[in-house]
């Protein structure tokens, strides 16, 4: 009995300095996360700003195509009610998810030369830059979800927002989220670590940003692209940021369908991550800061 005992004592202790490692590694990077999250908060003005265009910009987009569906409702393959949820979602989520919102920071640093204070540090540069990202988004989103999000629900028919189908897809709503956040920012990563290889990240930046506003179904939502297009753009992982949780909250996607499309997400995230950090070791075995 003794011998069990001390056993699954020492078997706990093991356990708990397993986890007292895991959280004193990873501590710093939500430091970062902290930081740059009550950084972000603090832009109120802006966001009131933010607030006014993105819902002028949705009222508009939900009028145009409400216009087209007048004109011919068979060629329109959501009900009405799914797509001005999806609209008011994405101008409410906007920060989430849209590639523009880039850290002009990083690309500073990255092209001045101040990239060598931040590999001084004892961090991962990519975890670092990973958690800052995180923090920018969900702070900007957070300043400007709320307002937009109860207007639209008082807003009267069709145009108003709508509650998701169940309970079941509002959950599986919240986790695509965070699994589509991934996705946006794991690309962005992409995109910063090629820009130690370029001389200027400007092409690069305005290369990814059209490629992923138009298959993430930011100008268009992808239900209206033809079937055949759909079903290619519905695999790339842009399809696996802001496309996925949007339809699964207007119900447009529900059933064994939402399994599918969110084991997707994890394998984007799962790529994505893993050749953002591959293209990182390389570039810090190359990366030459000159001056002093």
């Amino acid at each position: 009995m003794n011998t069990l005992s001390l056993s699954f004592t020492s078997h706990t202790r093991y356990e708990v300095n397993a986890v007292k490692r895991i959280y004193n590694r990873w501590k710093k990077y939500f430091s970062f996360f902290r930081l740059r999250l009550v950084t972000g908060l603090q832009y109120r003005a802006a966001a009131l700003a933010g607030i006014a265009t993105q819902f002028v910009w949705g009222f508009m987009e939900i009028k145009l195509f409400y216009a087209f569906k007048t004109s011919d409702p068979d060629a329109f393959p959501m009900r009405f009610e799914q797509f001005a949820s999806y609209i008011w979602l994405q101008q409410a989520f906007l920060a989430l998810f849209m590639t523009w919102l880039m850290e002009n920071e990083i690309f500073d640093s990255i092209m001045n030369g101040n990239i060598s204070y931040e590999l001084c540090r004892p961090v991962d540069i990519y975890n670092m830059w990973l958690a800052r990202s995180f923090a920018n988004r969900m702070s900007r989103a957070l300043l400007r979800c709320v307002p937009i999000l109860l207007v639209a629900f008082f807003l009267p028919a069709p145009y108003a927002m709508t509650l998701p189908p169940d309970i079941l897809s509002f959950v599986c709503f919240l986790i695509s989220m965070l699994l589509g956040l991934t996705v946006t920012i794991a690309i962005c990563m992409l995109v910063y670590m090629l820009s130690f290889f370029t001389v200027s990240p400007q092409g690069l930046k305005i290369v990814f940003v059209m490629i992923t506003e138009l298959f993430q179904g930011e100008v268009i939502p992808l239900p209206f692209f033809p079937p055949r297009m759909q079903r290619v753009m519905e695999l790339l992982p842009f399809a696996s940021m802001e496309n996925v949780p949007l339809r699964i909250y207007s119900g447009h996607i529900s059933g064994n369908e939402t399994v599918r499309v969110m084991t997707l997400q994890l394998v984007w995230i799962v790529i994505l991550i893993a050749v953002g950090k591959l293209i990182c070791r390389a570039a810090m075995k190359k990366t030459v800061v000159q001056g002093g």
